[in-house]
């Protein structure tokens, strides 16, 4: 058995959306194995902590923090609502060039069209071209350079032309 590219990639996005860590293939002559950042250990050791917090008086002078700060969020919101964006098909690491000697694919104010490279998502030493699936000006870079993304990871703003 072999896996194409796309099989691979779908698999990876399976494994992202199903919240499993890991899931290992193994064939007479192939071997796949694919491993998440999920953090449910992580969330689970955060919540004990978190619990006998909650119970103590001064949380409630945070708890009335968080609504005005929740108040302040929906407003980027709007603003930014007219805008599209360019998700990642797949995990891996966001590289916004070819290589390090090479321009970025796009910049702030470049104009890019539906099928034109954004960037490269590097996901198990495959290198991916993400190409835009919309056309108009790019307002804003949501990732850095060489940082991982996960799948459906909101990439770039987009103003629709």
């Amino acid at each position: 058995m072999s896996m194409d590219i796309k099989q691979i990639q779908d698999l990876i996005k399976f494994v992202a959306k199903s919240g499993v860590n890991e899931v290992a293939i193994e064939e007479k002559d192939f071997k796949i194995t694919i491993k998440t950042n999920q953090e449910p250990t992580y969330v689970t050791a955060t919540l004990p902590t978190a619990t006998p917090v909650v119970p103590q008086t001064p949380v409630s002078s945070p708890v009335a923090a968080v609504p005005a700060l929740n108040t302040d969020t929906p407003k980027p919101a709007e603003d930014s609502s007219k805008y599209l964006t360019i998700k990642s098909p797949m995990i891996g690491t966001f590289y916004r060039s070819s290589s390090p000697d090479k321009p970025a694919f796009v910049n702030v104010g470049d104009e890019v069209k539906t099928g034109q490279v954004v960037c490269i998502v590097e996901a198990m030493k495959l290198f991916n071209e993400i190409e835009s699936d919309i056309s108009g000006k790019i307002v804003k870079i949501l990732v850095d350079n060489a940082q991982p993304v996960e799948y459906d990871q909101p990439l770039f703003l987009v103003d629709p032309l």
